[in-house]
């Protein structure tokens, strides 16, 4: 039995690294894998399904930056390879009319955002100084939530890429007083969800003139240099020095027919006062490539947008509209948790409050008690003090009273021996009175006693004679008797006894201490808030560091035009300008 002959599959594969603006994702293809394959890959592993906005773009083998073709193999499209890998970066190729009503999906609204974002501030799109302030308010609520001024501490928003470096040149200000004006309108999103935030982003931003506009340097057969703006609503003209005013313009609906032969690219409209076609030079056949299929692509999704939504798209918005109803009721109930959370926390700062009151109270108590503790027990101490100093006065008492019984005994005693000593005293008197009387008989036994003695002595005088007369005699013997006496003194011993009284003991002092913090604004109102900032920052602004683009957008405010109303000007007076803007250029026959 024959066996059918099977090909072998291949195993051999390479890598692809594809870059968003907020990730990157690593594939593995095989060598036949198509660009449809890898950007359907794509849009799969990232939830899209807006994908007709979207490309895949890469720097060719010559350094040329080029879209993948969906129609043929990744490896058949000359890929630089970076490190042995296909190096891709997914991007908006075609930009909606209207974001708020065109963008469906969150995720496409996100890509929009971040690429515009990072377009403005590269200063590839032009954007106003008030209007970058602006948008700056919005990428910072996408990106933080709202404003917390606890989280939003000074200086956390300087270190963020907020405004284009030129707008941050042309005024004298410091990057606080920028951030001061960023977080003034970021405070005023509060309530505004990150898909929110970043809607209201792209709506200010597709009212710039540059939004969606790919520019491609053309001349005409006199090489006059001028620029094409291929955008969602048809072809633009610019002056070389002009990105923002174009000079003509081409509808969708009024182009005819567009073709290119190698360096020549021919425009033909439906204006049967100008019935030949225009044709325009490139520098590269690789350029009007490149603007066909970005005119084929916006001319589809023109057309697209004037008929009836298709049934994939209707059930993508039915699907949004549930998404967002279901967000917008769990937002509602966040809201009402939030508030909820704010109230309960409100209450528990409040009970807090209360409580460390309340704790501070109980220690204001405790110390009063404290001290009401200390001076019961200083009063105790005082009370002990003056029990025993009343023990010692009682004390005292009694030794005063034995003291004053004793000197009363003292004092009997003391009469007793005054009497005594009266008594001997007078015994005394009496004595003495005899001693005088005494001594008065003395003395005049003396004086008697003296004359004897006189005489005597005469008598002995005669004797002695006598004894020279007769020595035979004998001598004759005087007994001398001389009385003495003294009275008795007595002596009297006086006892005093002291009795000191303490002092009053000091009073104790007792000292008690006393005891001791929407939903965003309308057009209109965004431009008022433009226009309030632009005034505020005028007069810091440095001239020299102005550039013609500034100029331009200065005077369109001046004359109050907006990038609308030039575009409604310009197709109004299309048939003139024209013929003015074409006077130098050469008709020729329409290329098919």
């Amino acid at each position: 039995m024959m066996v059918p002959f099977r090909r072998k599959k291949s195993n051999k594969q390479f890598p692809v690294k594809v870059c968003t603006f907020d990730s990157e994702l690593e594939f593995h293809l095989e060598h036949r894998a198509t660009g449809r394959f890898l950007f359907d890959l794509i849009c799969r592993t990232i939830g899209l399904r807006e994908t007709w906005y979207f490309g895949l773009q890469f720097e060719d083998s010559k350094g040329n930056l080029s879209w993948l073709k969906m129609d043929k193999k990744v490896l058949d499209q000359s890929v630089h390879m970076n490190n042995g890998s296909c190096m891709f970066i997914f991007l908006a190729k075609f930009f909606p009319e209207n974001v708020a009503e065109e963008l469906v999906q969150e995720v496409t609204q996100h890509l929009f955002f971040l690429q515009i974002k990072q377009a403005i501030l590269s200063m590839d799109v032009y954007c106003p100084p008030e209007a970058s302030v602006l948008l700056a308010s919005y990428a910072v609520q996408a990106k933080y939530g709202d404003y917390d001024e606890a989280v939003c501490k000074p200086g956390m928003l300087i270190s963020e890429n907020l405004l284009p470096q030129r707008v941050i040149d042309q005024y004298q200000m410091t990057p606080q007083m920028w951030e001061e004006r960023i977080k003034t309108w970021y405070a005023d999103h509060r309530g505004m969800s990150r898909d929110e935030a970043e809607m209201e982003y792209l709506k200010i931003a597709q009212d710039l003139d540059m939004f969606g506009v790919n520019y491609f340097p053309i001349t005409n057969k006199k090489n006059t240099e001028v620029w094409l703006g291929v955008t969602a609503l048809g072809l633009n003209i610019y002056n070389k020095e002009n990105k923002l005013l174009p000079v003509t313009t081409f509808q969708w609906n009024e182009i005819l027919h567009i073709s290119f032969d190698d360096r020549k690219f021919v425009v033909k409209t439906n204006d049967n006062k100008n019935p030949k076609p225009v044709i325009f030079y490139s520098q590269k056949l690789r350029i009007n490539k490149l603007i066909l299929d970005l005119c084929v692509g916006n001319h589809d999704l023109y057309m697209k947008r004037r008929k009836p939504d298709t049934m994939e798209i209707q059930q993508m918005k039915a699907q949004a509209k549930e998404e967002k109803q279901r967000r917008q009721v769990e937002r509602n109930k966040l809201t009402r948790e939030k508030q909820l959370r704010e109230a309960a926390e409100r209450e528990k700062a409040a009970m807090e409050q209360r409580l460390m009151q309340l704790q501070e109270e109980m220690r204001a108590a405790n110390e009063a008690l404290r001290r009401s503790e200390e001076a019961a027990e200083l009063l105790a101490e005082k009370n002990r003090l003056a029990e025993e100093e009343a023990m010692l006065l009682s004390h005292k008492a009694q030794e005063v009273e034995q003291e004053i019984s004793r000197m009363r005994m003292t004092a009997r005693k003391t009469e007793e021996e005054k009497m005594y000593l009266e008594r001997k005293t007078q015994e005394a008197e009496l004595l003495t009175a005899r001693m005088m009387e005494e001594s008065r008989k003395r003395a005049l036994e003396a004086d008697k006693l003296k004359n004897e003695l006189i005489h005597a002595r005469v008598a002995e005088k005669e004797a002695k004679e006598k004894l020279l007369n007769f020595l035979s005699r004998t001598s004759t013997e005087s007994i001398l008797i001389t009385p003495s006496s003294s009275p008795e003194s007595p002596m009297h011993e006086m006892h005093s006894y002291d009795l000191l009284a303490d002092g009053d003991m000091e009073q104790l002092s007792l000292e008690i201490e006393k005891e001791r913090v929407e939903y965003l604004a309308k057009s209109k109102q965004v431009q008022n808030q433009l226009k309030e900032l632009r005034s505020e920052i005028e007069q810091l602004k440095i001239g020299e560091n102005q550039c013609p683009l500034d100029d331009i957008n200065a005077e369109q405010l001046r004359l109050g035009e907006t990038k609308y109303s030039t575009l409604k000007k310009v197709k109004s007076g299309s048939t003139k300008a024209r013929v003015a803007f074409f006077e130098e250029l050469e008709p020729e026959e329409s290329v098919v």
